[in-house]
């Protein structure tokens, strides 16, 4: 068993992100990680020039295992390329790529009624269509970042016309079918005000609409009133409609990595905003709550559920370790220590960063592995599914590759 000090003690060394060289270090790691082997991973294996679009369920040494196209995936890579093509280098690949997935996902992405099926066939017939709106939000990112990319102005307004979609059908009673009764139990998710966070932000970058700062200011803003428990120091998953506590299975349940890529878009708004003192103590007040109650002592790395009382999480996968609560952990501690200059973020970033680099990265054919007991061994070798693309690696390696560039000189 490893020793739990290991985990728990903070490091002997001087953390990388507080030295200059250290810095430059974490710099070459997640740089050269996104141009020379994430991107190549996918770029290689998941591009389908028959029918259009990204085939992203491989294996791990990138070969095909299911051809059916989950849009999540699409719109999440047609925003990462568009973003590289404009804050990293102008490469026509990238712009050529991106073009690619906004042509499967506008020739296929959508119903009649303007929302967005979630799984696709290989050639882009619709297999699945969820309740969520989670499909439409990726999408408005990708539409905007595309829109900065190729300067099209076609894009850009589609991007705005679905995120006021997605704004009508949230805000519409009836017209999103309820996943529980609402009539015994009605119920609402951090997952909606946190995504309408980071894709205003996005769209925002593209277009100059009001809705983008109303949206970021009501989403940051409900998060501080119904789900910030100061009484748990926790950030709950699932609350009543007006903050209340559920003691259900659903209503104790934390989801660590969530709450804490909720903290960094918060931190991101922050320095937006001049670093904006309320925002900055929001988004790190959330980190250290989550942190201390997501991060395991005894094995390291982040739980994928946890309890707010203590008791049994129903999930059997709440103590696995995922890749993405890790990302955003890495982003949220590395970007909490070089907006505030606190040590202890400096000690979680190279307590995340190690655990993850010891674990995650598939030394044979790279990129990251996704799912890993709790103990840190594999479960399953796949690169990608639905759900797992090349989105949460990459937005980590660039955005901690920025930051340290623009704050930690």
């Amino acid at each position: 068993m490893t020793d739990p000090s290991v985990h728990s003690a903070k490091s002997e060394t001087r953390p990388l992100l507080t030295t200059p060289e250290g810095r430059q270090e974490l710099i070459r790691i997640y740089r050269d990680g996104l141009l020379y082997d994430t991107l190549p991973f996918w770029i290689n294996h998941c591009v389908d020039r028959e029918y259009g679009g990204f085939m992203f369920c491989l294996d791990r040494d990138g070969t095909v295992i299911d051809t059916d196209k989950g849009m999540w995936t699409q719109g999440r890579f047609t925003w990462l390329l568009s973003t590289l093509y404009v804050e990293v280098e102008p490469r026509p690949e990238w712009l050529e790529l991106a073009k690619h997935g906004i042509d499967f996902i506008r020739r296929y992405g959508f119903d009649t009624d303007g929302r967005m099926f979630f799984h696709v066939t290989r050639d882009g017939r619709p297999v699945r269509k969820r309740r969520y709106v989670f499909t439409e939000t990726f999408a408005v990112s990708a539409l905007a970042a595309y829109a900065r990319a190729a300067n099209d102005d076609q894009a850009r307004q589609e991007a705005v016309d679905l995120f006021k979609l997605i704004i009508r059908y949230l805000t519409t009673p009836g017209l999103l079918p309820p996943k529980f009764n609402p009539e015994v139990r009605p119920m609402k998710s951090l997952a909606v005000p946190m995504i309408l966070i980071v894709t205003a932000q996005t769209l925002r970058q593209a277009s100059d609409d009001p809705i983008c700062n109303e949206w970021i200011e009501r989403s940051i803003a409900e998060i501080e009133r119904d789900f910030m428990k100061p009484e748990f120091e926790a950030v709950l998953e699932t609350v009543g409609p007006n903050g209340e506590f559920l003691d259900h299975f659903d209503g104790r349940m934390l989801n660590p990595g969530h709450a804490i890529e909720a903290a960094w878009f918060i931190m991101q708004e922050a320095r937006y905003r001049g670093n904006d003192p309320h925002l900055l103590k929001l988004g790190t007040t959330i980190l250290d709550w989550m942190w201390k109650r997501g991060w395991d002592e005894e094995y390291g790395g982040i739980f994928y559920f946890r309890d707010v009382k203590g008791l049994p999480v129903q999930e059997y996968w709440h103590d696995m370790k995922f890749w993405w609560p890790h990302n955003e952990a890495i982003i949220a501690t590395l970007l909490a220590y070089l907006l505030t200059g606190d040590e202890k973020y400096a000690h979680w970033h190279q307590m995340v960063h190690d655990w993850s680099y010891a674990h995650f990265p598939d030394p044979e054919y790279g990129e990251w592995f996704g799912y890993l007991h709790r103990d840190g061994r594999l479960s399953v070798p796949l690169k990608g599914n639905l759900w797992k693309g090349p989105f949460h690696l990459p937005r980590m390696q660039l955005r901690c590759w920025q930051f340290l560039e623009q704050l930690g000189r």
